[in-house]
């Protein structure tokens, strides 16, 4: 299952992705200029209370919150309740939580790469394409 340094190596394979320290809640976030890609994210005091009024609470682990559109989010809030969730701070917003400790590498490398294109100019997405994306 993956780890943090595996979001560095896969970050490390895409271009115009800069790792910044000290984002949420002090983790490493993961971005282009356009905004973030994935990011560390632990529970603030709020979600922790917002979370108990639902009678849930935040994983143990380390979580990462991916950027995603809001069909995916509720795609894979419904596929895989065990590893991907939500908390009431992101409502209608395109990201998804992952417990990293449970998510497969592969997934986390389909979910990036998918993140990192919607957050790069039209040009690099298309050369990146050209170059890496599977035959159709």
């Amino acid at each position: 299952m993956a780890t943090i340094q595996d979001v560095r190596e896969i970050a490390s394979r895409f271009p115009e992705v800069y790792e910044q320290s000290g984002g949420h809640f002090g983790g490493s976030t993961w971005r282009t200029k356009r905004g973030m890609i994935i990011w560390e994210r632990g529970p603030s005091k709020t979600d922790i209370a917002q979370l108990a009024e639902l009678g849930r609470t935040f994983p143990d682990g380390i979580v990462v919150g991916i950027h995603v559109g809001l069909d995916a989010k509720e795609a894979l809030l419904e596929s895989s309740p065990g590893v991907f969730f939500t908390i009431p701070h992101l409502d209608g917003y395109p990201a998804v939580l992952a417990r990293l400790e449970v998510l497969e590498i592969e997934v986390l490398y389909e979910l990036f790469a998918e993140a990192w294109l919607s957050r790069v100019p039209k040009r690099t997405a298309a050369m990146w394409l050209e170059e890496f994306a599977p035959d159709s």
